[in-house]
């Protein structure tokens, strides 16, 4: 019905179902490859952390219910990589952001070869993981690397094996974390400050504000939201975070670096137990839905009360 109290007419009604169609027909080239290549593996995984699915193919596979999980509850050992995660991932992710900010801030300013500065930065980004895990393998070389020339060098003593030792690994491996991330992340916030509008930066020069008290004022309200966005996605990522620790330490030593998802790669392809994990991918993936919920209620709060 109208407002008016009559019936729409049928025309109407029949262009409106022609155009979904069309639309579903042109958005669907899309989905089907998310559908193959994403929901559908996310499915079948979770399907198979209900089985005691293992390596081999006369195995037959059973359906185990929770059983997976339960044990899951009791491994000390994945809770401990569970750990290692955390650690690594905030320890990565809030340093790269302070970092980060630090170096939008000065690639935002008006300075000389400005662009060449900028595309040094990005240069980390366009380098694969395995290439980065191996440049700073030979950086870290107990024998040959150039931190322990250096360290020799300034007579600070003989170096050490920083990949192996039990009190160096883990920080040895974020310090490669943060170089690593921190492109990404100073051009999402370098975007931020671009669109800061100069003129409120000038009136606030003209009331006598100081630098910091602009960035409180100016610049921080302007790139609060993609800061906010950028570290949620940053702290996903690292959490997930695969194979530079793989190649640089295997999650070695003594599984000081082992983070979850190296626990459930081992468990899956070097001892044959799918089942077990894809619980554990289970769990992971529940975390850091969680996680993501958290931060989309935070940030449809602070949209409601702006």
């Amino acid at each position: 019905m109208t407002r008016s109290g009559r019936k729409a007419p049928q025309g109407g009604r029949s262009e409106g179902r022609r155009r979904d169609g069309a639309t579903w027909f042109l958005v669907l080239p899309a989905l089907i490859p998310i559908l193959i290549l994403s929901v559908g593996p996310l499915v079948y995984g979770i399907l198979l952390a209900f089985t005691d699915a293992q390596s081999g193919r006369t195995r037959s596979t059973q359906w185990i219910g929770v059983l997976n999980f339960q044990d899951l509850l009791h491994d000390t050992l994945f809770w401990d990589s569970f750990r290692i995660g955390l650690l690594w991932a905030v320890g990565v992710t809030v340093p790269q952001f302070v970092l980060a900010l630090g170096l939008a801030l000065l690639l935002n300013a008006n300075l000389r070869m400005r662009w060449l500065a900028r595309a040094l930065a990005i240069v980390p980004w366009a380098m694969p993981e395995v290439v980065v895990g191996i440049m700073w393998r030979l950086v870290y070389n107990p024998d040959a690397g150039i931190l322990n020339e250096t360290v020799r060098d300034l007579g600070l003593g003989d170096g050490r094996d920083w990949l192996t030792g039990l009190a160096t690994a883990l920080p040895a491996v974020i310090v490669v974390g943060i170089w690593a991330g921190m492109p990404q992340t100073t051009v999402a916030l370098l975007a931020g400050l671009q669109n800061t509008p100069h003129e409120l930066h000038e009136a606030a020069a003209l009331d006598g504000a100081g630098a910091w008290r602009r960035f409180r004022a100016v610049t921080w309200p302007a790139i609060r939201p993609v800061a906010l966005a950028i570290s949620a996605l940053n702290f996903i990522w690292n959490f997930n975070s695969f194979a530079l620790v793989y190649v640089l330490t295997s999650g070695g030593p003594g599984g000081r670096t082992r983070l979850p998802m190296l626990f459930a790669y081992e468990e899956a392809f070097r001892y044959g137990q799918f089942g077990y994990a894809a619980a554990m991918g289970c769990v992971m993936v529940a975390v850091i839905s969680v996680l993501l919920a958290v931060y989309l209620v935070g940030r449809l709060r602070g949209g409601e009360d702006a």
